[in-house]
């Protein structure tokens, strides 16, 4: 486990190290084990992904001289002693006002470092707390994801591709006060309470439903990622799932899996269309019936 003001200092020398190369070089010297990320993007390019980090200057070099632009990963949790809070900003969810709920309420406060991501999110990264046991999850419909144990992150000076163009991981601020654990899983029941003890069937069915298949999206693979985004989204909207309520569930698996916000909006409102077409006016109405204006189905809630 490596110090979080270690990683905090590679970081900020990271930031100006030039090649990816160089800088993977300097974490592994430092003790942060490192992997690496596909050019671009943030999905591994190892064999068994975060699990493949390491600190041998050999196998890095080996790495990043197969890959000379390959992206930084480094594992969250136990393994590097840092986790993260990853602020997203997808469509209309806006991860940034959750996190400033939270910030009021007392549950974010001691991180260590904050990071500008590629999409216009943020990483703030905390100690990890002492023994692990804090495993990584998901709040979409808050904008919130937690990288604990099970969990990785891109890091400075990555670049990823998106539809404006490249951008990079920077360091946006490192703190001067006080620096704390975080209470990962009180600020998950901050973020997404869990369900009442009357039970529910219809909604707790619909949760289970939407998670299995956002995990199931984020494994596809080029050439069946737009593919089973659709299938996905087609069956929450069967299942009576508000758009919005998908595209929260979906659009991070589906951008973890490689595509962009763009293919990933439009995907799903093509599954709304397909699933709740508009209905059109009958062709033999009789001439003497008044015409009616078609009820607006939930695929036009995308539009």
């Amino acid at each position: 486990m490596v110090a979080v003001d270690v990683l905090t200092g590679v970081l900020a020398r990271a930031a100006d190290a030039g090649p990816l190369s160089v800088a993977a070089r300097e974490f592994a010297a430092a003790g942060v084990a490192v992997f690496p990320c596909v050019p671009g993007g943030k999905r591994p390019l190892t064999e068994h992904g975060f699990h493949d980090a390491t600190t041998d200057p050999n196998q890095i070099a080996a790495w990043w001289r197969q890959h000379p632009t390959a992206n930084i990963g480094v594992p969250t949790g136990a393994a590097s002693g840092v986790v993260v809070v990853d602020v997203d900003v997808h469509g209309p969810v806006n991860g940034f006002d959750t996190f400033g709920r939270a910030h009021e309420a007392g549950l974010v406060d001691g991180w260590q470092l904050l990071v500008s991501t590629p999409s216009g999110g943020m990483h703030a990264h905390y100690p990890a707390t002492p023994g692990g046991g804090q495993r990584s999850w998901q709040a979409a419909r808050a904008g919130i994801d937690f990288r604990g144990d099970g969990g990785y992150i891109v890091i400075p000076p990555s670049v990823v591709a998106g539809d404006r163009g490249s951008a990079s991981y920077r360091v946006r601020q490192i703190s001067t006060g006080h620096v704390s654990t975080l209470d990962s899983e009180r600020l998950r029941d901050f973020l997404d309470p869990r369900p009442a003890p009357a039970p529910r069937p219809a909604r707790q069915v619909r949760d289970v439903s939407a998670q299995r298949l956002a995990s199931w999206v984020a494994g596809r693979t080029e050439g069946e990622r737009n593919r089973g985004l659709f299938w996905a989204a087609c069956r929450l909207a069967e299942n009576g799932t508000p758009p919005a309520d998908t595209y929260a569930a979906l659009a991070p698996a589906a951008e973890h899996a490689g595509l962009t916000m763009r293919e990933v909006s439009a995907t799903i409102r093509s599954a709304y269309r397909t699933t709740h077409p508009t209905p059109q006016p009958s062709t033999d109405r009789p001439a003497t019936e008044p015409h009616r204006v078609p009820q607006h189905t939930a695929g036009q809630v995308l539009s």
